[in-house]
């Protein structure tokens, strides 16, 4: 499987878990929690229209009229005064979050509800509450949402009436309703709030509705007089909400024909079309902590007078209810993301402010929609997914956090620019460190496998140990040396020359892999390492820190089983077969890394290994196959052999004593050591120059075994001319080479 393969799973498997997450109710909540919190606490507060202000019944203005910090026991006539005074600076809408559901002073009662008619837009919250209905038979209920009405005095009197439901504390408030489907589809008080606001443009909104749909622009108040004077607003609201819940086009084509014009009429219809339009449950696009929306005192709204107010309230939306600045006194307080760390939370009165300036500047939150939310869950689970399995790791992990640092910064200038709410935990907080943590251990998986075929492969023309060395620092391929006891095995396979001339070269490579299978094996097995190999010779090693006669007992064992190992494939092989001649010696040498520039080879360098070379090339002389030096036997035991003499081998300066390795004591007949003792008696006769006797008793032994290449050498060198001198001889059959 290529890299790009990988990355695509990788991807796709982010993706994947990605939709996952986002489609399970745990990921909407983090997302709502956490990543909503965190676009607004980067964009901190802004600031909110001007049209809007909130005036407070707070414990500073219960102190200052000696009343308890109660508004339920406050009298009524301070709400008729005050509504007096805001329609006397020229506010617009008046709404009350205060219920007004048990009557008190006759004469307060009286004065509130004179105060409410006369001004004509004045908006009271209603209660909801749970009822229980039956669905046909007594054993099924269910629960419905219904409104609680204020008194009918206040009532009768006010422009609407409108619930207005929060979440319980301490739920995170987050949303808020414009019409409440439990409750009949009512309208809440911050949609009924925002529609007596722009009744100023109600009968130009319905002239455009009438435009696009006469029969259901019929339906509706030909102009806003008929709802002030009607008290219907709460009703036409909800005619014009299914009015465009059934026909949605109805929407597009208003906007539509507004389209090219922007004054403040113009953008008040826009609004109003987009609250009857769209969604029943929006987000809240909060300004801030508690009080950034222009609050004011209670106190401070009895003091105004028409030539002097501390704010300007004429065409103001005006929001009345508890708020308190301070945690310990507040009793009205909803936990949201703009809750202090002292414990003072935004007040109900402030919420309502704020769902009533985010529909009056058609600014709530907007939420990526279903089809956008899933495409940029999967486009970013593939890009971070490829990404992070492409490129390198250490690269992969750069770019990723540049990619995650590129979709923060557009994400929170989305929201700072169009409130455009893009998903961030389940892109940034799952989907990214999963596939930058799934590449790294990826990469490890594929890294620790490729080491692994790397080691194999290496192992193929390496020690094991030489191998580990270099794979944890192949920097220190040139000093790598170190100087061992060792035994060297040679090998050297007969009649080679020929089978190379007859055998194509895929034919020769076959036959001769197959042959160094042969002699790999009993190696291996008796713990050697192959140094070398160079057409049909073998070179093998035991090595040690220190000299050992384990590691010679290997080496006799492995040269056994070399021989007895040929024999077998000799006698399988199709082709010619390869006798093979081998030689031992032990002593000092030193293993390392021999080359130079570019190129190193593992080699075996010392006298060792010539020694053994040379001992094998005996071989062929004596008619032997397993030669070995008497370093090798010395105190040696468990083998048999036979001392064939002492020889000038090439390129060295003294003669080696060589010795025939037969076979494990333990395999060794009585016939066997009898001809080992008459070898060495005619042997010792040789090495005393008394020829007639020695070639009598290798004569002797050649008839006993015709296969006896020693008796054999040593008869023919007995019958040259006894006045010769012995180490002429010697040197006659074993010619010093001059260019070592």
């Amino acid at each position: 499987m290529n890299r790009l393969s990988k990355a695509l799973i990788l991807g796709a498997l982010t993706s994947l878990l990605g939709l996952a997450a986002g489609l399970a109710p745990f990921g909407a909540m983090l997302e709502e929690n956490l990543g909503l919190d965190t676009l607004f606490k980067l964009r901190s507060a802004v600031t909110p229209p001007a049209d809007v202000i909130v005036i407070t019944i707070d414990k500073q203005s219960s102190d200052l009229f000696g009343l308890p910090n109660k508004p339920a026991k406050w009298p009524r006539s301070y709400h008729a005064r005050l509504i007096d005074n805001l329609n006397r600076q020229g506010a617009r809408v008046i709404a009350f979050d205060m219920l007004f559901d048990e009557p008190r002073g006759a004469d307060d009662d009286q004065a509130l509800a004179r105060s409410i008619g006369n001004a004509r837009n004045v908006v009271l919250v209603e209660a909801l509450k749970k009822d229980s209905v039956s669905l046909g038979n007594a054993s099924t209920h269910a629960a419905i949402e219904q409104v609680a009405p204020s008194l009918p005095l206040f009532t009768g009197n006010a422009l609407a009436t409108a619930p207005f439901p929060l979440p319980k504390v301490p739920v995170k408030v987050s949303r808020f309703w414009t019409f409440k489907a439990g409750a009949g589809d009512a309208a809440t008080l911050p949609a009924v709030t925002f529609q007596a606001f722009a009744l100023p443009a109600y009968d130009r909104f319905r002239s455009v509705l009438a435009q696009i749909n006469p029969a259901r622009a019929a339906a509706l108040p030909e102009h806003s007089r008929q709802i002030v004077d009607n008290h219907n607003l709460q009703q036409v609201m909800q005619t014009l909400r299914g009015i465009f819940s059934q026909d949605p086009s109805i929407a597009e084509k208003m906007l539509a024909a507004l389209n090219g014009k922007n004054d403040q009429e113009t953008r008040l219809i826009r609004s109003l079309i987009k609250l009857y339009a769209g969604e029943a449950y929006p987000y809240l696009n909060f300004y801030g902590p508690p009080r950034t929306i222009t609050t004011l005192p209670y106190h401070q709204g009895l003091q105004l007078s028409e030539k002097t107010g501390s704010e300007n309230f004429k065409d103001k939306a005006v929001f009345v209810g508890f708020s308190e600045e301070r945690q310990p006194e507040q009793k009205d307080g909803f936990y949201s993301v703009f809750s202090q760390p002292n414990g003072l939370d935004l007040s109900g009165i402030e919420i309502g402010a704020t769902a009533f300036a985010n529909l009056l500047e058609d600014q709530p939150v907007l939420p990526a929609s279903a089809p956008l939310y899933f495409l940029i869950i999967i486009a970013w689970g593939l890009l971070i997914g490829i990404t992070s399995r492409f490129l390198p790791i250490t690269i992969a992990f750069g770019a990723g956090i540049a990619l995650i640092a590129s979709y923060f910064v557009i994400a929170a200038y989305q929201f700072n620019t169009a409130n455009l709410w893009l998903p961030l935990v389940i892109p940034l907080l799952l989907q990214a460190p999963l596939a930058l943590f799934g590449a790294a251990v990826w990469w490890y998986v594929d890294t620790n496998k490729e080491r692994r075929r790397i080691h194999k492969a290496f192992g193929y023309y390496l020690p094991a140990t030489v191998v580990d060395e270099l794979s944890k620092d192949a920097d220190d391929i040139k000093s790598s040396a170190k100087l061992v006891h060792g035994v060297c095995l040679c090998t050297d396979a007969e009649k080679y020359t020929s089978i190379s001339e007859t055998l194509d070269p895929e034919s020769l490579r076959k036959l001769m892999n197959a042959y160094y299978e042969a002699l790999f094996t009993p190696v291996r097995k008796h713990g050697g390492i192959i140094s070398d190999v160079v057409g049909d010779s073998m070179l093998a090693l035991w090595t040690a820190s220190n000299t050992t006669h384990d590691l010679k007992h290997q080496a006799c064992l492995a040269a056994l089983d070399i021989s007895l190992a040929v024999d077998e494939f000799n006698l399988t092989s199709d082709h010619t077969p390869l006798p093979t001649r081998i030689g031992l010696h032990s002593g000092m040498v030193m293993l390392g890394n021999v080359g130079a520039v570019d190129h190193f080879e593992y080699r075996a360098v010392g006298d060792i290994v010539n020694t053994a070379t040379r001992i094998q090339t005996l071989n062929k002389q004596l008619g032997t196959r397993i030669l070995v030096s008497s370093d090798i036997l010395n105190n040696l035991e468990g083998f048999l052999s036979r001392e064939l003499g002492s020889f000038p081998l090439a390129g060295k300066s003294k003669s080696v004593i060589v010795h025939e390795l037969i076979c494990h004591i333990e395999q060794a007949d009585a016939t066997m050591h009898q001809h080992c003792a008459k070898f060495a008696e005619a042997l010792a006769a040789f090495q005393e120059r008394r020829w007639r006797e020695a070639g009598d008793q290798f004569s002797a032994i050649l008839r006993a075994n015709d296969l006896d290449g020693p008796a054999r050498f040593y008869l023919e060198l007995c019958g040259h001319q006894r006045n010769r001198r012995h180490s002429d001889l010697m040197h006659s059959v074993f010619p010093t080479e001059k260019n070592e």
